[in-house]
């Protein structure tokens, strides 16, 4: 089974066309795209956005998982903070 719909492939094609043109441009500054990279990126996003079929960002999975993960803090030991500080007198 495909990972990116025929959608999604068409419009990172057509954002490519547009790096290749110099005409694609970033979204927020406004500048021109000259990576290759940053083209695939606009062309993905604009394709999640209609919905089209494209697996999510990496760092996205990352953070829901250490969201999960996250326990609560564990306090030190008084021993191990007595020989610490009997480490720095001496």
């Amino acid at each position: 089974m495909a990972k990116y719909s025929k959608e999604s492939q068409n419009k990172v094609e057509r954002a490519m066309k547009e790096k290749n043109a110099g005409t694609l441009e970033s979204g927020r500054s406004g500048k021109k795209v000259t990576s290759r990279k940053q083209a695939i990126a606009i062309g993905l996003s604009e394709a999640r956005k209609e919905g089209a079929k494209v697996p999510n960002k990496k760092g996205a999975a990352k953070k829901k998982s250490a969201a999960k993960k996250k326990s609560p803090a564990r306090k030190k030991s008084p021993a191990k903070r007595k020989s610490a500080a009997k480490k720095k007198k001496s």
